[in-house]
């Protein structure tokens, strides 16, 4: 039975409520009078449920598909204004014991290079990341309790954190390994980390049985509960996802939702993200195996439809998806994107050469340099954000979510963006975007409304051009 407060996966992710919720999606997507009541909810900002966003994704009725896409845009600069948070992926390591059968690591691929960073090359690694100007991290390893120990993740957090070169520091990493026991997650929390990710893959049990054969990974339920546990570690932060492609796109986005419900009835706190990605090409992979793949119309339906339904979460795009595709899903509530993104185990520090075999987990769509993503965003009017003042001055799970639902963000994120993004442009800018950067500072200070916070951000990025550094609100 269906019960959003159990903490048993099969129960909070019921597959027979999911079941109803689409054919009630079916019985009601032409119902124009249902879905306009949905939409005046949804302009509420209060969020969806799982069976109203399933009808809003199942109408296919242009003028109201277009009043979502309007209504989506609006949520995402009232909750996040025009910031755009940017990242990297750190791959650690790549030995798996899983056999998944959508990911290039999965143990049988006896021809993909095998890596894993020692200390020392992490440091060489984080080094050519901060000198792109980079801040905020998501170490990523395959699941591999002799390869990969919670020692080994714990070693390298404390190593990232420890290089300081120029005046470059990752301030803030978020990790995403495999679902763990709550011993491990209070030490990820000791340890400093940001947000915890873990990709669901899919919702539909079967179907994520038979896509993960062999290995720990195997196990649905406690790969599904795994959020539960970390907030029981004492992790704020969770981020979800699920990777569009493997099953039934409307499946997987109920599934989502309910995860997110779910999140928010027990802990008091939703997902602080969610990840939208897609099956991609990589090596012993190809996507066309999977025979449920979605348009790029369905994935700017399915952002949108994240935003109107959980107004208050980052929503992630990566590297995964084109200039095109991320330029065209920008507006409809994305807010964090990756920049620069390498897929290898390291590569930033050298990056592998062609004749080598690969150790990458996925091709990368957008190849562009992190100051190339920094210029784009700029000329399409967002401010580029490296900030991470939320998570160091302790505003993480239900203190983030306060500020972002009573949509405070021009007080505070949005000055703090901008003085992040002056670092930036002083650090580590060409210097046409440096150009395009001080102008949109200047513009973007006159929209703070609090005079005191303006007069200190201007005061701020005054002290930046002069040499220092790290300020926050």
């Amino acid at each position: 039975m269906y019960d959003v407060k159990s903490m048993r996966a099969e129960e909070f992710i019921s597959d027979e409520e999911i079941r109803e919720t689409l054919a009630y999606a079916d019985a009601n997507k032409d119902n124009e009078a249902l879905i306009d009541e949905i939409i005046e909810k949804a302009k509420q900002r209060k969020g969806l449920n799982h069976r109203e966003a399933s009808v809003l994704l199942a109408c296919e009725i242009p003028e109201k598909v277009e009043e979502v896409y309007r209504l989506a845009e609006q949520i995402k600069k009232d909750f996040y204004g025009n910031r755009i948070v940017l990242f990297a992926p750190l791959y650690l390591s790549n030995y798996c014991v899983n056999g998944c059968v959508y990911c290039p690591y999965h143990l049988k691929n006896k021809h993909i290079a095998r890596k894993k960073l020692t200390q020392e090359e992490i440091v060489k690694e984080v080094t050519a990341l901060q000198d792109m100007g980079h801040k905020r991290l998501a170490i990523e390893a395959g699941e591999d309790p002799v390869n990969n120990p919670i020692e080994y993740i714990l070693e390298c957090i404390d190593t990232i954190y420890s290089i300081k070169h120029k005046n470059g520091a990752i301030r803030r990493v978020n990790v995403n390994i495999a679902a763990t026991t709550v011993e491990n997650y209070r030490k990820l929390k000791d340890a400093g980390i940001g947000t915890y990710i873990l990709f669901q893959e899919t919702y539909h049990k079967e179907s994520y049985e038979k896509l993960h054969p062999t290995g720990p990974k195997h196990d649905y339920a406690y790969h599904t509960e795994a959020m539960d546990r970390a907030m029981e570690g004492g992790i704020d932060d969770v981020g979800l996802g699920v990777l569009f492609g493997l099953d039934l796109y409307r499946y997987e986005f109920a599934g989502l939702l309910m995860h997110a419900e779910h999140l928010e009835a027990v802990h008091g706190v939703g997902p602080h993200t969610i990840s939208v990605p897609r099956v991609k090409h990589a090596d012993d992979i190809d996507p066309a195996a999977f025979d449920n793949g979605i348009s790029d119309d369905t994935f700017a339906k399915i952002c949108a439809l994240i935003r109107v339904s959980v107004p208050y979460t980052g929503m992630i795009i990566s590297t995964r998806e084109s200039q095109e595709v991320r330029e065209r899903v920008l507006p409809l509530g994305v807010s964090q994107i990756s920049g620069a993104s390498k897929t290898s185990v390291g590569g930033y520090a050298e990056p592998e050469k062609e004749e080598e075999v690969t150790s990458e987990q996925f091709d990368v769509s957008d190849q562009r340099t992190l100051d190339e993503v920094v210029n784009w965003l700029m000329k399409l009017g967002y401010i580029p954000s490296f900030c991470t003042a939320c998570y160091r001055e302790g505003r993480t799970g239900d203190r983030f979510m306060a500020l972002c639902k009573n949509m405070q963000i021009l007080n505070c994120c949005h000055p703090n963006a901008l003085m992040t993004l002056k670092e930036y442009l002083e650090d580590y800018a060409s210097e046409e975007t440096r150009k395009i950067g001080m102008e949109l500072i200047d513009r973007e200070l006159e929209k703070i409304p609090n005079p005191k916070v303006k007069q200190t951000a201007y005061e701020h990025i005054h002290d930046i051009a002069e040499g220092k550094r790290d300020f926050r609100f």
